[in-house]
């Protein structure tokens, strides 16, 4: 074989095996992540229909629980990493909860990552902007890395955009499409990519 032709082919199958490989690490804050599976439940109330991991609130309303998402399991101690992207498929309505870290010890949503119809995305409570990348159809990677009793930290596409102090207890992940007390569908979220860690 030339050695040029060589060279590309040997190239080409480095190249596969870096497209393939599995990332056992996750790419913000790194060093000593183990690779985590916890199990979850599907939650739909209200207009809220979830197939996989496509999330959908189809009606307008502005009361009540109306939502779809998948509530992961409960952990309460060490620092927890979440990622995943999302895309908004459709967005009809507005100020729609994407991504929550709640708090179980205090009955309640923790830190809420939600969407506005034209793209902002923002933390629910105390209202700061953390971007501008949630614009229907473009996909926006989301990292979240908590450290129980210490701090909790957002990232958007790899960037970090807010910190919180955080208190000890029981907390979980979920994802989906939620509307907030504020909002109303519908709206449609299609999510993939998503992984945890722990350390």
């Amino acid at each position: 074989m030339p050695r040029v032709k060589r060279t590309v082919t040997v190239l080409s199958a480095a190249t596969a095996m870096l497209l393939t490989a599995p990332n056992a690490y996750a790419e913000v804050e790194p060093g000593g992540w183990t690779s985590t599976s916890p199990s979850f439940t599907v939650q739909e109330r209200g207009c809220g229909q979830v197939d996989n991991l496509t999330f959908t609130l189809t009606c307008s309303t502005a009361s009540g629980d109306q939502r779809a998402e998948r509530r992961y399991a409960t952990y309460t101690g060490g620092t927890r990493q979440f990622e995943g992207y999302f895309r908004i498929a459709s967005m009809g309505g507005t100020r729609i909860s994407l991504k929550q870290t709640f708090n179980e010890s205090a009955a309640g949503p923790f830190f809420m990552l939600a969407g506005e119809r034209g793209g902002r995305l923002y933390a629910v409570h105390g209202g700061a902007t953390l971007s501008n990348a949630g614009t229907v159809g473009a996909t926006v990677r989301v990292n979240t890395v908590h450290q129980v009793g210490s701090e909790h930290r957002t990232y958007i596409n790899g960037s970090l955009k807010h910190s919180y102090a955080s208190p000890g207890g029981s907390f979980y992940d979920k994802f989906g499409a939620y509307r907030t007390n504020s909002g109303s569908g519908p709206a449609t979220v299609v999510w993939s990519g998503v992984k945890f860690w722990r350390k």
